[in-house]
């Protein structure tokens, strides 16, 4: 391994708690990252997840890796090793998936790029256990459960930390980060696509600040 899943861990875990929610953002002009990123590393969310869902991602994670001081750049939507490779070589800090597979999480072991893995069901969440992760994403959180379904898991599962996805909003956030368990939330909320498009950074800098308010239990 290149690094070991317990040092990993420690840095996803320190990403976590940069801010109570990690903007997830889907960007289709590479030449809206550099700007976007500055107004949410402004506002106070300066971990920023880009998924990698359109042709401008890589491009749009190589322009914050390289510009935007302050930011903790990550890739989302990764799938397999090619994503990995290709997320660390343009300079991503942190990697995450939407859930797992046995070949995802050996490609993991010998990346150097920490992984925060998917998980839905309590029986995933025991096999990242095992595979000597504590620190996971709970996705999609609201249609497989919620913060209902999080705050069942914190007690017989009172190890592992979250950081849910899915369907939630500054008005719903609330409610997952008074769970124990959860660290914090991923949000797409923070970068609309109306807002991208017209690139309206003041609007976006403040739902940063709004985010970045929001109080958290864990």
């Amino acid at each position: 391994m290149t690094n070991s899943i317990e040092l990993k861990q420690q840095q996803i875990e320190t990403t976590m708690r940069l801010a109570p929610v990690i903007p997830v953002v889907v960007i289709d002009d590479a030449r809206h990252a550099v700007p976007m990123a500055r107004v949410l590393v402004a506002g106070g969310t300066p971990a920023i997840e880009v998924t990698l869902r359109t042709a401008a991602a890589l491009e749009a994670i190589r322009a914050i890796a390289a510009e935007v001081e302050g930011a903790m750049i990550g890739v989302g939507t990764v799938l397999s090793a090619r994503d990995l490779k290709a997320a660390q070589q343009a300079g991503a800090r942190f990697a995450v998936s939407p859930g797992v597979s046995p070949y995802l999480l050996d490609a993991a072991d010998d990346s150097e790029l920490p992984l925060l893995p998917g998980a839905a069901t309590a029986s995933e969440v025991m096999a990242l256990l095992e595979r000597g992760y504590r620190h996971l994403k709970f996705f999609p959180a609201v249609p497989a459960g919620g913060h209902k379904l999080l705050g069942a898991w914190a007690s017989p599962l009172p190890q592992v930390r979250f950081c849910p996805t899915g369907g939630i909003s500054l008005a719903s956030a609330p409610d997952f980060l008074a769970l124990s368990n959860v660290i914090c939330v991923g949000g797409s909320w923070l970068t609309p696509a109306s807002l991208l498009a017209t690139s309206d950074w003041p609007a976006i800098e403040l739902l940063a600040r709004e985010a970045a308010g929001l109080h958290r239990l864990a």
